[in-house]
């Protein structure tokens, strides 16, 4: 384990964590909403799967003690049973929504709660942290720092490729928030930490025991 980072923060600053490549663990208060973002392909389910022995069939969110584990692919499974013939793209919003509408529960529900979000829509990550502040908490990110053409890879060889416009408005929209990330400039969250693609795979642990992110 890697002590805590001296960085300080106000409710306006948030902490930036960069994860350095022993990085093994990060630890989080009891009850914090730690939202995984990347582009899509990044790798945030591949990671939430292997931290929570996820098999990828799941249709709930999974319950690890007081954890509540949220993956988008948890809502696409679900809805899959009914929209069988229904274009994959055309089937995003509903997918999305659910996705959301869970993240919302679990937070209100007053669990721990680790999700997958892409991090590119600014808005959805100033609601979360509206509700997580509302029960009392605080929302976190963990961002996933995937080169383009990585994230890229990962779309072909899952199966999910989304356009070239739209991934490209992704990737603008990351660029940006990854930037605001290392200037301290994300209000919304009570702490970032940024992985690279070598940090993410010796990452072997979330925990909600602690009073702030450390590795």
């Amino acid at each position: 384990m890697i002590p805590e980072p001296s960085t300080t923060r106000t409710d306006r600053e948030p902490c930036l964590v960069r994860a350095a490549a022993t990085a093994e663990t990060l630890s989080y208060p009891a009850g914090s909403l730690v939202l995984l973002a990347g582009l899509p392909g990044a790798g945030k389910s591949t990671l939430l799967a292997r931290l929570y022995g996820m098999s990828g069939d799941e249709r709930e969110p999974v319950v690890a003690g007081d954890v509540r584990v949220v993956d988008s692919r948890q809502a696409r499974n679900w809805w899959a049973r009914f929209l069988g013939p229904v274009p994959p793209r055309a089937r995003t919003p509903l997918v999305h929504a659910t996705h959301v509408v869970r993240i919302a529960r679990a937070v209100l529900g007053g669990h721990a709660v680790v999700a997958h979000t892409r991090g590119t829509w600014p808005h959805i990550l100033y609601g979360f942290a509206w509700l997580a502040r509302r029960r009392g908490a605080a929302m976190h990110l963990i961002l996933l720092d995937t080169p383009p053409q990585a994230a890229r890879d990962g779309q072909y060889s899952r199966g999910r490729v989304v356009t070239t416009t739209t991934f490209a408005r992704h990737c603008r929209r990351w660029q940006v928030l990854l930037a605001r990330a290392r200037a301290g400039g994300l209000p919304s969250a009570a702490g970032v930490t940024v992985l690279d693609r070598g940090a993410a795979d010796r990452l072997c642990g979330i925990r909600f025991d602690g009073d702030g992110a450390r590795r």
